[in-house]
Protein backbone atom coordinates (compact mmCIF):
# COMPACT_ATOMS: atom_id res chain seq x y z
CA UNK A 1 0.00 0.00 0.00
CA UNK A 2 1.45 3.36 -1.03
CA UNK A 3 1.99 6.10 1.51
CA UNK A 4 -0.72 8.25 -0.13
CA UNK A 5 -3.45 5.62 0.06
CA UNK A 6 -5.96 6.17 2.88
CA UNK A 7 -5.81 3.55 5.63
CA UNK A 8 -8.99 1.91 6.85
CA UNK A 9 -9.66 3.65 10.15
CA UNK A 10 -12.10 3.16 13.00
CA UNK A 11 -13.16 6.23 14.98
CA UNK A 12 -15.06 6.12 18.28
CA UNK A 13 -17.05 9.24 19.08
CA UNK A 14 -18.47 9.88 22.55
CA UNK A 15 -21.15 12.57 22.08
CA UNK A 16 -21.15 15.38 24.65
CA UNK A 17 -18.13 13.97 26.43
CA UNK A 18 -17.63 17.01 28.74
CA UNK A 19 -21.08 16.32 30.21
CA UNK A 20 -20.36 12.59 30.44
CA UNK A 21 -17.07 13.27 32.20
CA UNK A 22 -18.84 15.59 34.63
CA UNK A 23 -21.50 12.99 35.42
CA UNK A 24 -18.98 10.17 35.83
CA UNK A 25 -16.86 12.23 38.19
CA UNK A 26 -19.95 13.30 40.13
CA UNK A 27 -21.04 9.66 40.39
CA UNK A 28 -17.62 8.61 41.66
CA UNK A 29 -17.57 11.40 44.25
CA UNK A 30 -21.12 10.59 45.36
CA UNK A 31 -20.27 6.90 45.70
CA UNK A 32 -17.24 7.66 47.85
CA UNK A 33 -19.25 10.14 49.93
CA UNK A 34 -21.95 7.56 50.58
CA UNK A 35 -19.28 5.08 51.53
CA UNK A 36 -17.86 7.48 54.11
CA UNK A 37 -21.15 9.00 55.30
CA UNK A 38 -21.91 6.39 57.94
CA UNK A 39 -24.35 7.82 60.43
CA UNK A 40 -25.57 10.69 58.22
CA UNK A 41 -29.28 11.27 58.21
CA UNK A 42 -31.09 9.76 55.23
CA UNK A 43 -31.69 12.11 52.32
CA UNK A 44 -28.95 14.54 53.27
CA UNK A 45 -26.68 15.78 50.46
CA UNK A 46 -22.95 15.94 50.89
CA UNK A 47 -20.93 18.97 49.85
CA UNK A 48 -19.46 17.03 46.93
CA UNK A 49 -22.92 16.15 45.70
CA UNK A 50 -24.03 19.79 45.98
CA UNK A 51 -21.11 20.94 43.87
CA UNK A 52 -21.98 18.53 41.02
CA UNK A 53 -25.34 18.40 39.27
CA UNK A 54 -27.31 15.20 39.20
CA UNK A 55 -26.91 13.21 35.96
CA UNK A 56 -30.60 13.62 34.92
CA UNK A 57 -30.70 17.38 35.44
CA UNK A 58 -30.34 19.59 32.35
CA UNK A 59 -26.65 20.46 32.24
CA UNK A 60 -24.57 22.58 29.88
CA UNK A 61 -20.80 22.96 29.86
CA UNK A 62 -19.80 26.53 29.05
CA UNK A 63 -16.53 27.95 27.80
CA UNK A 64 -16.02 31.62 26.94
CA UNK A 65 -19.72 32.27 27.39
CA UNK A 66 -20.67 29.65 24.78
CA UNK A 67 -22.20 26.20 25.25
CA UNK A 68 -19.68 23.52 24.23
CA UNK A 69 -21.73 20.49 25.32
CA UNK A 70 -25.11 19.77 26.86
CA UNK A 71 -27.00 16.81 28.26
CA UNK A 72 -29.88 15.06 26.50
CA UNK A 73 -32.43 16.63 28.86
CA UNK A 74 -31.02 20.10 28.10
CA UNK A 75 -31.12 19.36 24.37
CA UNK A 76 -34.77 18.39 24.68
CA UNK A 77 -35.43 21.88 26.08
CA UNK A 78 -33.81 23.55 23.08
CA UNK A 79 -30.24 24.01 24.28
CA UNK A 80 -27.70 23.59 21.50
CA UNK A 81 -23.94 23.56 21.18
CA UNK A 82 -22.63 27.01 20.24
CA UNK A 83 -25.45 28.92 21.93
CA UNK A 84 -24.68 31.87 24.15
CA UNK A 85 -25.13 31.40 27.84
CA UNK A 86 -28.13 33.71 28.09
CA UNK A 87 -29.87 32.08 25.10
CA UNK A 88 -29.41 28.65 26.64
CA UNK A 89 -30.79 29.83 29.99
CA UNK A 90 -33.75 31.43 28.23
CA UNK A 91 -34.55 28.12 26.51
CA UNK A 92 -34.14 26.13 29.72
CA UNK A 93 -34.59 28.16 32.96
CA UNK A 94 -33.61 25.17 35.10
CA UNK A 95 -30.32 24.68 33.24
CA UNK A 96 -27.23 24.00 35.36
CA UNK A 97 -24.15 25.69 33.90
CA UNK A 98 -20.72 24.22 34.54
CA UNK A 99 -17.41 25.74 33.48
CA UNK A 100 -15.43 23.65 31.01
CA UNK A 101 -12.50 21.79 32.55
CA UNK A 102 -10.06 20.15 30.13
CA UNK A 103 -8.26 18.40 32.98
CA UNK A 104 -11.51 16.79 34.12
CA UNK A 105 -12.25 15.63 30.57
CA UNK A 106 -8.80 14.07 30.16
CA UNK A 107 -8.92 12.52 33.62
CA UNK A 108 -12.23 10.80 32.92
CA UNK A 109 -11.25 9.69 29.40
CA UNK A 110 -7.87 8.13 30.27
CA UNK A 111 -9.32 4.90 31.75
CA UNK A 112 -11.66 4.62 28.74
CA UNK A 113 -8.71 4.69 26.34
CA UNK A 114 -6.97 2.04 28.45
CA UNK A 115 -10.12 -0.10 28.28
CA UNK A 116 -10.19 0.18 24.48
CA UNK A 117 -6.48 -0.65 24.28
CA UNK A 118 -7.09 -3.88 26.17
CA UNK A 119 -9.27 -5.09 23.27
CA UNK A 120 -7.75 -3.24 20.31
CA UNK A 121 -4.26 -1.80 20.81
CA UNK A 122 -2.92 1.12 18.84
CA UNK A 123 -5.38 3.84 19.89
CA UNK A 124 -4.79 7.46 18.88
CA UNK A 125 -6.22 9.89 21.40
CA UNK A 126 -7.47 12.80 19.32
CA UNK A 127 -9.11 14.64 22.19
CA UNK A 128 -11.27 13.60 25.16
CA UNK A 129 -14.36 11.99 23.65
CA UNK A 130 -12.78 11.09 20.30
CA UNK A 131 -10.22 8.41 19.48
CA UNK A 132 -9.13 6.51 16.37
CA UNK A 133 -7.40 3.24 15.55
CA UNK A 134 -6.52 1.18 12.51
CA UNK A 135 -9.44 -1.02 11.52
CA UNK A 136 -7.43 -3.82 9.91
CA UNK A 137 -6.20 -5.58 13.05
CA UNK A 138 -9.48 -5.61 15.02
CA UNK A 139 -11.41 -6.57 11.86
CA UNK A 140 -9.22 -9.61 11.30
CA UNK A 141 -9.36 -10.68 14.94
CA UNK A 142 -13.09 -10.19 15.51
CA UNK A 143 -14.29 -11.31 12.09
CA UNK A 144 -15.07 -8.03 10.35
CA UNK A 145 -15.07 -4.27 10.74
CA UNK A 146 -18.67 -4.00 11.90
CA UNK A 147 -18.19 -6.91 14.32
CA UNK A 148 -15.11 -5.24 15.83
CA UNK A 149 -17.05 -1.99 16.23
CA UNK A 150 -19.98 -3.72 17.94
CA UNK A 151 -17.59 -5.54 20.26
CA UNK A 152 -16.05 -2.23 21.35
CA UNK A 153 -19.49 -0.70 21.87
CA UNK A 154 -20.47 -3.66 24.04
CA UNK A 155 -17.35 -3.34 26.16
CA UNK A 156 -17.97 0.38 26.64
CA UNK A 157 -21.64 -0.21 27.44
CA UNK A 158 -20.59 -2.59 30.22
CA UNK A 159 -18.41 0.23 31.57
CA UNK A 160 -21.51 2.46 31.81
CA UNK A 161 -21.02 4.37 28.55
CA UNK A 162 -24.13 4.39 26.37
CA UNK A 163 -24.50 6.26 23.12
CA UNK A 164 -21.00 5.63 21.73
CA UNK A 165 -20.89 5.99 17.94
CA UNK A 166 -18.40 4.26 15.62
CA UNK A 167 -17.48 5.18 12.07
CA UNK A 168 -15.26 3.10 9.78
CA UNK A 169 -13.93 4.46 6.49
CA UNK A 170 -10.85 5.20 4.38
CA UNK A 171 -8.88 7.60 6.55
CA UNK A 172 -9.62 8.97 10.01
CA UNK A 173 -11.29 12.16 8.73
CA UNK A 174 -13.92 10.28 6.75
CA UNK A 175 -14.37 7.83 9.64
CA UNK A 176 -15.04 10.74 12.00
CA UNK A 177 -17.69 12.15 9.68
CA UNK A 178 -19.24 8.67 9.43
CA UNK A 179 -19.41 8.43 13.22
CA UNK A 180 -20.90 11.91 13.57
CA UNK A 181 -23.28 12.02 10.64
CA UNK A 182 -24.00 8.43 9.64
CA UNK A 183 -24.92 6.87 12.97
CA UNK A 184 -27.91 7.02 15.25
CA UNK A 185 -28.90 5.73 18.66
CA UNK A 186 -30.58 2.72 17.03
CA UNK A 187 -27.66 2.00 14.68
CA UNK A 188 -24.45 3.27 16.28
CA UNK A 189 -22.10 1.78 13.65
CA UNK A 190 -21.65 3.14 10.12
CA UNK A 191 -19.23 1.58 7.66
CA UNK A 192 -18.22 3.45 4.52
CA UNK A 193 -17.16 0.84 1.94
CA UNK A 194 -13.58 0.90 0.74
CA UNK A 195 -13.24 3.42 -2.08
CA UNK A 196 -16.52 5.12 -1.19
CA UNK A 197 -15.13 7.99 0.87
CA UNK A 198 -15.56 10.62 -1.85
CA UNK A 199 -19.20 9.71 -2.46
CA UNK A 200 -19.99 9.72 1.24
CA UNK A 201 -18.33 13.09 1.85
CA UNK A 202 -19.70 14.86 -1.25
CA UNK A 203 -23.11 15.96 0.19
CA UNK A 204 -21.71 17.03 3.57
CA UNK A 205 -21.59 20.79 4.27
CA UNK A 206 -18.28 22.56 3.93
CA UNK A 207 -18.48 23.53 7.63
CA UNK A 208 -17.44 20.01 8.70
CA UNK A 209 -13.88 20.93 7.77
CA UNK A 210 -13.99 23.59 10.45
CA UNK A 211 -15.65 21.31 13.02
CA UNK A 212 -13.43 18.27 12.54
CA UNK A 213 -11.12 17.45 15.43
CA UNK A 214 -8.88 15.24 13.27
CA UNK A 215 -7.36 18.00 11.16
CA UNK A 216 -4.47 18.43 13.60
CA UNK A 217 -4.14 22.11 12.81
CA UNK A 218 -3.27 23.62 16.16
CA UNK A 219 -4.49 27.03 17.27
CA UNK A 220 -3.11 29.02 14.34
CA UNK A 221 -4.07 26.37 11.80
CA UNK A 222 -7.60 26.09 13.20
CA UNK A 223 -8.13 29.83 12.71
CA UNK A 224 -6.75 29.54 9.18
CA UNK A 225 -9.11 26.63 8.44
CA UNK A 226 -12.04 28.62 9.82
CA UNK A 227 -11.19 31.59 7.61
CA UNK A 228 -10.81 29.34 4.57
CA UNK A 229 -14.13 27.59 5.17
CA UNK A 230 -15.86 30.95 5.59
CA UNK A 231 -14.32 32.20 2.36
CA UNK A 232 -15.42 29.10 0.46
CA UNK A 233 -18.97 29.55 1.73
CA UNK A 234 -18.98 33.17 0.58
CA UNK A 235 -17.71 32.04 -2.83
CA UNK A 236 -20.69 29.72 -3.14
CA UNK A 237 -18.96 26.41 -2.29
CA UNK A 238 -21.39 24.87 0.19
CA UNK A 239 -20.49 21.15 0.12
CA UNK A 240 -17.38 19.03 0.27
CA UNK A 241 -18.25 17.64 -3.15
CA UNK A 242 -18.27 21.13 -4.64
CA UNK A 243 -14.89 21.85 -3.07
CA UNK A 244 -13.46 18.52 -4.33
CA UNK A 245 -14.48 19.36 -7.92
CA UNK A 246 -12.23 22.41 -7.96
CA UNK A 247 -8.93 22.10 -9.82
CA UNK A 248 -6.05 21.34 -7.39
CA UNK A 249 -3.76 23.84 -9.13
CA UNK A 250 -6.28 26.61 -8.72
CA UNK A 251 -6.79 25.66 -5.06
CA UNK A 252 -3.04 25.77 -4.45
CA UNK A 253 -2.75 29.09 -6.22
CA UNK A 254 -5.57 30.66 -4.21
CA UNK A 255 -5.30 28.95 -0.80
CA UNK A 256 -1.77 27.55 -0.59
CA UNK A 257 -0.70 24.21 0.87
CA UNK A 258 -3.27 24.43 3.61
CA UNK A 259 -6.00 24.61 1.02
CA UNK A 260 -4.56 21.58 -0.82
CA UNK A 261 -4.69 19.58 2.42
CA UNK A 262 -8.34 20.45 2.98
CA UNK A 263 -9.09 19.80 -0.69
CA UNK A 264 -7.67 16.26 -0.37
CA UNK A 265 -9.81 15.63 2.71
CA UNK A 266 -12.94 16.80 0.88
CA UNK A 267 -12.13 14.40 -1.95
CA UNK A 268 -11.79 11.44 0.45
CA UNK A 269 -8.00 11.24 0.08
CA UNK A 270 -7.00 11.37 3.75
CA UNK A 271 -3.45 10.08 3.56
CA UNK A 272 -2.65 10.76 7.20
CA UNK A 273 -2.30 7.47 9.11
CA UNK A 274 -3.58 6.78 12.60
CA UNK A 275 -0.82 7.62 15.07
CA UNK A 276 -1.20 5.33 18.09
CA UNK A 277 -0.25 6.74 21.43
CA UNK A 278 2.47 5.20 23.53
CA UNK A 279 0.75 3.81 26.63
CA UNK A 280 2.20 5.26 29.83
CA UNK A 281 4.40 2.85 31.77
CA UNK A 282 2.87 1.01 34.70
CA UNK A 283 4.69 2.60 37.62
CA UNK A 284 2.59 1.50 40.59
CA UNK A 285 3.27 -1.73 42.44
CA UNK A 286 1.18 -3.73 44.87
CA UNK A 287 1.58 -6.74 47.15
CA UNK A 288 -1.26 -8.94 48.36
CA UNK A 289 -0.91 -10.95 51.56
CA UNK A 290 -2.68 -14.23 52.12
CA UNK A 291 -3.21 -14.66 55.00
CA UNK A 292 -3.25 -10.97 56.04
CA UNK A 293 -0.30 -9.80 58.12
CA UNK A 294 -0.78 -8.34 61.58
CA UNK A 295 2.74 -7.15 62.40
CA UNK A 296 4.15 -4.01 60.78
CA UNK A 297 7.70 -5.39 60.58
CA UNK A 298 6.42 -8.38 58.61
CA UNK A 299 4.73 -6.10 56.09
CA UNK A 300 7.82 -3.90 55.81
CA UNK A 301 10.06 -6.91 55.26
CA UNK A 302 7.74 -8.27 52.55
CA UNK A 303 7.77 -4.87 50.81
CA UNK A 304 11.54 -4.78 50.25
CA UNK A 305 11.57 -6.59 46.92
CA UNK A 306 8.53 -4.63 45.71
CA UNK A 307 10.15 -1.34 46.73
CA UNK A 308 13.29 -2.24 44.79
CA UNK A 309 11.17 -3.09 41.75
CA UNK A 310 9.22 0.17 42.15
CA UNK A 311 12.36 2.32 42.18
CA UNK A 312 13.91 0.31 39.34
CA UNK A 313 10.78 0.77 37.23
CA UNK A 314 11.01 4.52 37.63
CA UNK A 315 14.70 4.45 36.85
CA UNK A 316 14.02 2.54 33.62
CA UNK A 317 12.19 5.59 32.28
CA UNK A 318 14.69 8.06 33.82
CA UNK A 319 12.38 9.22 36.59
CA UNK A 320 12.52 9.45 40.37
CA UNK A 321 9.64 9.66 42.82
CA UNK A 322 9.38 12.83 44.91
CA UNK A 323 5.87 12.20 46.32
CA UNK A 324 4.72 8.69 47.18
CA UNK A 325 1.15 7.48 47.64
CA UNK A 326 0.78 4.48 49.96
CA UNK A 327 -2.54 2.63 50.10
CA UNK A 328 -3.22 -0.02 52.72
CA UNK A 329 -6.23 -2.32 52.54
CA UNK A 330 -7.31 -4.30 55.58
CA UNK A 331 -8.75 -7.78 55.69
CA UNK A 332 -12.22 -6.33 56.39
CA UNK A 333 -12.06 -3.89 53.48
CA UNK A 334 -11.02 -0.79 55.43
CA UNK A 335 -8.51 1.49 53.73
CA UNK A 336 -5.71 3.83 54.67
CA UNK A 337 -4.30 6.20 52.08
CA UNK A 338 -1.63 8.83 52.45
CA UNK A 339 0.79 10.88 50.34
CA UNK A 340 4.36 11.07 51.62
CA UNK A 341 6.88 13.72 50.61
CA UNK A 342 10.65 13.54 50.43
CA UNK A 343 13.24 16.35 50.49
CA UNK A 344 15.07 14.64 47.62
CA UNK A 345 13.79 11.47 46.00
CA UNK A 346 12.66 8.10 47.30
CA UNK A 347 14.93 5.10 47.27
CA UNK A 348 13.83 1.58 48.20
CA UNK A 349 14.68 1.99 51.90
CA UNK A 350 12.71 5.25 52.12
CA UNK A 351 9.67 3.57 50.52
CA UNK A 352 9.78 0.74 53.07
CA UNK A 353 10.14 3.25 55.91
CA UNK A 354 7.00 5.12 54.79
CA UNK A 355 4.99 1.93 54.65
CA UNK A 356 6.14 1.00 58.15
CA UNK A 357 5.41 4.48 59.54
CA UNK A 358 1.94 4.53 58.05
CA UNK A 359 1.23 1.11 59.52
CA UNK A 360 2.46 2.25 62.93
CA UNK A 361 0.06 5.22 62.88
CA UNK A 362 -2.95 3.51 61.31
CA UNK A 363 -3.19 -0.03 62.63
CA UNK A 364 -5.85 -0.12 65.32
CA UNK A 365 -6.88 3.48 64.64
CA UNK A 366 -9.79 2.67 62.31
CA UNK A 367 -13.04 4.57 62.69
CA UNK A 368 -16.64 3.87 61.82
CA UNK A 369 -16.25 5.36 58.34
CA UNK A 370 -13.67 2.76 57.37
CA UNK A 371 -10.62 5.03 57.59
CA UNK A 372 -7.60 3.45 59.18
CA UNK A 373 -7.01 -0.24 59.72
CA UNK A 374 -8.78 -2.41 62.27
CA UNK A 375 -7.61 -5.77 60.92
CA UNK A 376 -4.63 -7.40 59.27
CA UNK A 377 -3.08 -5.93 56.12
CA UNK A 378 -4.33 -7.71 52.99
CA UNK A 379 -2.91 -5.40 50.31
CA UNK A 380 -0.28 -2.68 50.01
CA UNK A 381 -0.16 -0.48 46.91
CA UNK A 382 2.53 2.11 46.23
CA UNK A 383 2.35 4.59 43.37
CA UNK A 384 4.22 7.80 42.44
CA UNK A 385 2.14 10.89 43.14
CA UNK A 386 4.80 13.18 41.65
CA UNK A 387 7.92 12.37 39.66
CA UNK A 388 10.93 14.29 38.44
CA UNK A 389 13.67 13.72 35.91
CA UNK A 390 16.41 11.52 37.32
CA UNK A 391 19.04 13.90 35.94
CA UNK A 392 17.89 16.55 38.42
CA UNK A 393 18.76 14.24 41.32
CA UNK A 394 22.03 12.76 40.10
CA UNK A 395 24.87 13.01 42.65
CA UNK A 396 27.47 15.67 41.98
CA UNK A 397 30.91 14.72 40.75
CA UNK A 398 32.57 15.60 44.07
CA UNK A 399 29.63 14.96 46.36
CA UNK A 400 26.72 17.14 47.37
CA UNK A 401 28.46 19.08 50.11
CA UNK A 402 27.16 19.73 53.64
CA UNK A 403 23.48 19.70 52.63
CA UNK A 404 23.67 16.15 51.33
CA UNK A 405 25.49 14.97 54.47
CA UNK A 406 22.86 16.62 56.67
CA UNK A 407 20.10 14.99 54.65
CA UNK A 408 21.63 11.52 54.99
CA UNK A 409 22.24 11.97 58.71
CA UNK A 410 18.73 13.19 59.49
CA UNK A 411 17.17 10.51 57.28
CA UNK A 412 19.04 7.78 59.15
CA UNK A 413 17.99 9.19 62.53
CA UNK A 414 14.39 9.43 61.30
CA UNK A 415 14.50 5.83 60.09
CA UNK A 416 15.47 4.74 63.60
CA UNK A 417 13.10 7.00 65.58
CA UNK A 418 10.08 7.09 63.32
CA UNK A 419 8.34 9.64 61.14
CA UNK A 420 8.01 12.30 63.85
CA UNK A 421 11.38 11.56 65.36
CA UNK A 422 13.03 14.46 63.47
CA UNK A 423 11.08 17.72 63.23
CA UNK A 424 11.90 20.95 61.42
CA UNK A 425 10.31 24.38 62.00
CA UNK A 426 8.03 25.97 59.44
CA UNK A 427 5.70 28.97 59.29
CA UNK A 428 1.99 28.27 59.16
CA UNK A 429 -1.15 30.34 59.28
CA UNK A 430 -2.92 31.91 62.23
CA UNK A 431 -3.61 35.14 64.06
CA UNK A 432 -1.19 34.60 66.92
CA UNK A 433 2.54 34.32 66.42
CA UNK A 434 2.95 31.23 68.59
CA UNK A 435 0.42 29.22 66.58
CA UNK A 436 2.18 30.13 63.35
CA UNK A 437 5.25 28.22 64.49
CA UNK A 438 4.73 24.65 63.26
CA UNK A 439 7.02 21.64 63.57
CA UNK A 440 6.78 19.31 60.59
CA UNK A 441 8.51 15.94 60.13
CA UNK A 442 11.74 15.96 58.20
CA UNK A 443 11.04 15.41 54.53
CA UNK A 444 7.52 16.83 54.53
CA UNK A 445 8.78 20.11 53.04
CA UNK A 446 6.13 22.81 53.29
CA UNK A 447 3.21 20.48 54.01
CA UNK A 448 1.52 20.00 57.34
CA UNK A 449 1.83 16.52 58.76
CA UNK A 450 -1.30 14.86 57.42
CA UNK A 451 -3.56 12.46 59.19
CA UNK A 452 -3.98 9.11 57.55
CA UNK A 453 -7.39 8.31 56.21
CA UNK A 454 -7.97 8.68 52.49
CA UNK A 455 -9.50 11.98 51.39
CA UNK A 456 -9.39 13.25 54.98
CA UNK A 457 -5.66 13.58 54.46
CA UNK A 458 -6.15 15.51 51.23
CA UNK A 459 -8.57 17.92 52.90
CA UNK A 460 -5.85 19.22 55.21
CA UNK A 461 -4.18 22.02 53.32
CA UNK A 462 -0.44 22.65 53.28
CA UNK A 463 1.20 25.41 55.19
CA UNK A 464 1.46 27.58 52.08
CA UNK A 465 -2.32 27.40 51.65
CA UNK A 466 -2.84 28.23 55.32
CA UNK A 467 -0.54 31.24 55.09
CA UNK A 468 -2.50 32.49 52.09
CA UNK A 469 -5.76 32.67 54.03
CA UNK A 470 -6.95 36.13 55.12
CA UNK A 471 -6.52 35.72 58.92
CA UNK A 472 -8.12 39.03 59.92
CA UNK A 473 -6.35 40.50 62.92
CA UNK A 474 -3.02 38.82 62.16
CA UNK A 475 0.15 40.87 62.53
CA UNK A 476 1.54 42.27 59.24
CA UNK A 477 5.22 42.36 58.32
CA UNK A 478 7.76 43.04 59.69
CA UNK A 479 7.25 40.32 62.28
CA UNK A 480 9.02 40.14 65.66
CA UNK A 481 12.19 38.08 65.79
CA UNK A 482 11.66 36.53 69.23
CA UNK A 483 8.31 34.89 69.97
CA UNK A 484 7.63 33.60 73.46
CA UNK A 485 6.34 30.04 73.49
CA UNK A 486 4.35 30.97 76.61
CA UNK A 487 3.30 34.63 76.77
CA UNK A 488 5.09 36.55 79.53
CA UNK A 489 2.71 38.25 82.04
CA UNK A 490 3.22 42.02 82.29
CA UNK A 491 1.46 44.98 83.90
CA UNK A 492 0.93 48.16 81.90
CA UNK A 493 0.28 51.26 83.98
CA UNK A 494 -0.30 54.98 83.51
CA UNK A 495 1.64 57.79 85.15
CA UNK A 496 -0.66 57.71 88.16
CA UNK A 497 -0.05 54.00 88.66
CA UNK A 498 -3.48 52.82 87.57
CA UNK A 499 -3.74 49.76 85.34
CA UNK A 500 -4.36 50.52 81.68
CA UNK A 501 -7.12 48.60 79.90
CA UNK A 502 -9.21 48.78 76.71
CA UNK A 503 -12.99 49.07 76.65
CA UNK A 504 -15.41 47.34 74.29
CA UNK A 505 -15.18 50.19 71.78
CA UNK A 506 -11.38 49.93 71.60
CA UNK A 507 -10.63 53.05 73.64
CA UNK A 508 -7.59 53.04 75.94
CA UNK A 509 -8.43 54.03 79.53
CA UNK A 510 -5.16 55.98 80.00
CA UNK A 511 -1.87 56.70 78.26
CA UNK A 512 0.57 53.80 78.89
CA UNK A 513 3.61 55.13 80.74
CA UNK A 514 5.42 51.99 81.94
CA UNK A 515 5.12 48.23 82.10
CA UNK A 516 6.46 45.71 84.56
CA UNK A 517 8.00 42.54 83.13
CA UNK A 518 9.53 39.82 85.35
CA UNK A 519 9.68 42.31 88.24
CA UNK A 520 11.53 44.95 86.19
CA UNK A 521 9.96 48.34 85.56
CA UNK A 522 10.37 49.57 81.97
CA UNK A 523 9.41 53.11 80.97
CA UNK A 524 7.48 53.39 77.72
CA UNK A 525 8.99 55.95 75.36
CA UNK A 526 6.58 55.35 72.44
CA UNK A 527 3.56 53.18 71.75
CA UNK A 528 1.03 52.41 69.03
CA UNK A 529 -2.30 50.62 69.04
CA UNK A 530 -4.61 49.13 69.96
CA UNK A 531 -5.30 46.66 67.10
CA UNK A 532 -8.20 44.34 67.87
CA UNK A 533 -8.08 40.57 67.39
CA UNK A 534 -11.57 39.01 67.48
CA UNK A 535 -11.91 35.23 67.30
CA UNK A 536 -14.96 32.95 67.23
CA UNK A 537 -17.51 35.61 68.08
CA UNK A 538 -20.28 33.10 67.34
CA UNK A 539 -19.09 30.69 70.06
CA UNK A 540 -19.54 32.01 73.59
CA UNK A 541 -17.36 29.27 75.09
CA UNK A 542 -14.40 29.77 72.73
CA UNK A 543 -14.69 33.43 71.75
CA UNK A 544 -11.79 35.75 72.40
CA UNK A 545 -11.37 39.50 72.07
CA UNK A 546 -7.93 41.00 72.60
CA UNK A 547 -5.92 44.06 71.55
CA UNK A 548 -2.31 44.34 70.44
CA UNK A 549 0.09 47.18 71.28
CA UNK A 550 3.59 47.93 70.04
CA UNK A 551 5.71 49.74 72.62
CA UNK A 552 9.32 50.91 72.83
CA UNK A 553 10.96 51.03 76.27
CA UNK A 554 13.62 53.40 77.55
CA UNK A 555 16.40 51.00 76.44
CA UNK A 556 15.19 51.15 72.84
CA UNK A 557 13.77 47.61 72.86
CA UNK A 558 10.49 47.10 70.97
CA UNK A 559 7.80 44.86 72.47
CA UNK A 560 4.54 43.38 71.24
CA UNK A 561 2.03 43.45 74.09
CA UNK A 562 -1.48 41.98 74.22
CA UNK A 563 -4.35 43.19 76.37
CA UNK A 564 -6.84 40.36 76.85
CA UNK A 565 -9.59 41.58 79.15
CA UNK A 566 -7.86 42.75 82.33
CA UNK A 567 -4.68 40.75 81.70
CA UNK A 568 -1.58 41.94 79.85
CA UNK A 569 1.04 39.67 78.29
CA UNK A 570 4.15 40.11 76.15
CA UNK A 571 3.73 38.08 72.94
CA UNK A 572 7.10 38.84 71.32
CA UNK A 573 10.00 41.28 71.05
CA UNK A 574 11.62 43.01 68.09
CA UNK A 575 15.33 42.35 68.51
Amino acid sequence: MSSGTPVRSLVLWFPDWPVTALEREAGAVAAESMKDAVGERPGSRTDAAQEKPTPKAPVAVVERNLVVACSASARAEGVRRGQRRRDAQARCPGLTLVTADAARDHRAFAPIVSLIEDKAPGVQLVRPGLCALRARGPARYYGGEAEAARMLIGILREAGLDGVRVGIADGPFTAEQAARGGTSAADPVFVVPAGGAAGFLAPLPIAVLDASALLGTGTAGAKEATDLVGLLARLGVQTLGGFAEMEPDRVRERFGERGIRLHALAAGCDSRPVQPRTPPPELQREVAFEPPLEIADQVAFAMRVTADDFVAGLGAVDLVCTELRVELVGDRGERSERVWLHPGSFDAAAVVDRVRWQLAEDVGAGDAAGRGLRSGVALVRISPEAVDAASHHAPALFGGGPEERVHHALSRVQAMLGHRGVLTPAIGGGRWLAERQVLVPWGDKDERDRKAGGRAADSVGGLAAQRARPWPGSLPDPLPTTVFADPVPVDVRALGGELVDVDERGNVSAVPALFIESGRRRAIEAWAGPWPVVERGWDAARSRRAHRFQVVDADGAAWLLVCDGDAWTAEATYD
